[in-house]
């Protein structure tokens, strides 16, 4: 039986975020810490795209970045101007090489690959199933960012946030790389709540990505489909070139997930750091994983002291949204639109990161549409 200071079970962005910001801070210095993931984390498998006020702590490998963004609706269209804010991507083969180049040269962090299908934490005994066999583990602190059935509450509201993008090349400069659209609702809504972004990367070259709020995720070809149409109808691209594609499912729901259960601290989407009614992780991750450095620099870290939790007002604007759009109370076509029509970015994206005052969460709630939301808010109270 080995024994680790530090198991992280997942290499993606919450493991890599923590123990990557541990190691500047020095915490990683005489430990034995063990990483697993069934990835060898040499692809770039998928892109980070959110918004700062000022560099952060990956600022070094933000790929593209925007400091204007469109809007579009059938009803509403606009530019936007989002200083100080910048809309940022990051690459995953970017984020991995980072974070593990500078992991690699700590001799004390041991890279596992395998995969993990059984976790049991108690009494500070561990046993994971790892590639079909039994691994144990003693007096470890455990982070765990990989998501479990176990962990969805039958009550809480539920959504897919579903997407493949294309990263496509034209034959002659089309693309603006100052400007990105963040959400475009001109596409066809039978399959749920739909729109499109499209971040351009040069003149000639941009990530397209298709879109879906829904229960269920959709066929490959509809995906497809969905992008193709896009592209010939509304951006009226007639030749373009394919060069790479990303798939990606994120959980939009109001579920309540542990900080430590199972003698295990759950970081990442698996600890509630992903947005529930955005489907944003990325940011969160960051302030999660910036609080549990400085909790463990002042010795407060435990299960009783959860890190960078939001009020809990945020939490209910969420429920309240998923249950607008999942009941169907009102499209959420409609419900951006009048966002975005009647506030400003500033004031939205402060909103969304659960930072804006509560004289400014009323304005927001008063520019949405009135009789849905009140008929969401009675059920979610109900519902408590």
């Amino acid at each position: 039986m080995k024994h680790y200071d530090y198991i992280f079970t997942g290499a993606g962005c919450a493991g890599l975020s923590l123990l990557t910001r541990m190691k500047a801070a020095g915490l990683t210095r005489g430990k034995r810490i063990l990483l697993i993931d069934k990835s060898t984390k040499n692809e770039n498998d998928r892109t980070w795209c959110f918004w700062e006020d000022q560099p952060g702590y990956f600022e070094p490998i933000v790929y593209k970045q925007w400091a204007d963004i469109w809007f579009h609706s059938e009803t509403f269209s606009q530019q936007f101007s989002i200083a100080p804010y910048r809309y940022k991507m990051i690459r995953g083969i970017d984020f991995y090489n980072h974070c593990l180049a500078q992991l690699q040269q700590d001799p004390g962090i041991e890279i596992m690959q395998g995969s993990i299908s059984e976790m049991n934490g108690t009494d500070g005994l561990f046993q994971f199933t790892i590639n079909g066999q039994q691994h144990s583990y003693r007096d470890a602190i455990v982070f765990n960012s990989l998501l479990t059935e176990t962990m969805w509450q039958q009550k809480a509201v539920y959504l897919l946030q579903h997407f493949k993008g294309w990263i496509i090349e034209t034959p002659e400069p089309f693309f603006n790389p100052a400007e990105a659209t963040l959400m475009d609702f001109r596409v066809g809504q039978h399959n749920g709540t739909s729109f499109v972004y499209v971040l351009p990367l040069s003149a000639t070259r941009a990530l397209v990505e298709y879109t879906v709020f829904s229960e269920k995720i959709l066929t490959d070809d509809a995906y497809d489909t969905g992008l193709a149409t896009y592209l010939h109808n509304n951006l009226k691209l007639q030749q373009y070139r394919i060069d790479a594609a990303e798939f990606g499912v994120i959980p939009m729901t109001n579920a309540k997930f542990p900080w430590y259960a199972n003698g295990m601290y759950h970081i990442g989407t698996a600890g509630g750091q992903t947005k529930a009614s955005s489907g944003y992780t990325f940011q969160f991750i960051q302030k999660q994983s910036a609080a549990i450095v400085q909790q463990l620099l002042h010795n407060t870290f435990g299960p009783q002291s959860k890190p960078a939790a939001a009020a809990r007002r945020f939490h209910f604007y969420d429920a309240i949204l998923l249950q607008v759009i999942a009941s169907k109370y009102a499209h959420g076509s409609r419900v951006f639109t009048d966002l975005f029509k009647k506030n400003s970015p500033q004031s939205i994206f402060a909103f969304l990161d659960n930072e804006s005052s509560v004289a400014a969460d009323l304005r927001i709630i008063q520019s949405l549409p009135v009789l849905p939301f009140l008929k969401a808010a009675g059920k979610q109270l109900l519902s408590r």
